[in-house]
Order: C-alpha cells, then structure tokens, then sequence
C-alpha cells in the first residue's frame, strides 16, 4: 500500500509563512504527479499546485506568486512553501500522489493516494 503522510500545518498570522511537507511511503513502483489541495469549510476542495515527475508546476491563480511547491524524488516527497498568507487561505490542506504501487513482484494499477490532511489556520 502507499500512504502519504502530512505535516507542517498550524496557525499563522496574516502575511506570515509556512512549509508543509508529505511523505509517501509503502510498496512504491512509481510516484507520477502530485500535488496540494484545499479545502475550507462550506467550500469544495480545489487544487492549490502541482508537480509532475519531471517538475513542472502549476499553481491556483490565488497563490500564484506567494506559494512555491517543490519536489525531491530521492525522499518521495513534496512540500508547500506558503508565503504572504492570507486569511482566505485557512483550510485543510491535503497532499495527492498518483502513483503505481508495488505488489511484490509486478507494479499495480496506477492509482490516486491522498494524506489525511493539515490544518492551516490565517488570522487577520
């Protein structure tokens, strides 16, 4: 199986920083995009950025310019470099793989992984 496992979350001012990071571990063949997403109360949840394998990104017009993600393949891991924070970007924050995982002796069925989430808190 594979798990991602998040952290980094908590609560900020408005304007202030923070890193969150996500973990995947398990029985991995490959590790394909990935990405963050949020979800604030009342609201769907949105895609902020993501990364492909080769480390292209792409990111939500409302963060363009103050959020960063990054990648180190060697680690399975992605992290989310928050900057200038708003009080609009309070939600959970949710970490994605698509990846294909490893049965032992053959890959599985590529597949969509999600964390069980961050909170991240702005006050104004």
């Amino acid at each position: 199986q594979v798990q991602l496992v998040e952290s980094g979350g908590g609560l900020v001012q408005a304007g202030g920083s923070l890193r969150l990071s996500c973990v995947v571990s398990g029985s991995i063949f490959r590790i394909n995009a990935m990405g963050w997403y949020r979800q604030a109360p009342g609201k769907q949840r949105e895609l902020v950025a993501g990364i492909n394998s080769g480390g292209s990104t792409n990111y939500a017009d409302s963060v363009k310019g103050r959020f960063t993600i990054s990648r180190d393949n060697a680690k399975n891991t992605i992290y989310l470099q928050m900057n200038s924070l708003k009080p609009e970007d309070t939600a959970v924050y949710y970490c994605s793989a698509n990846a294909l995982g490893w049965s032992g002796y053959r890959p599985l069925d590529e597949a969509d992984y999600w964390g069980q989430g961050t909170q991240v808190t702005v006050s104004s």
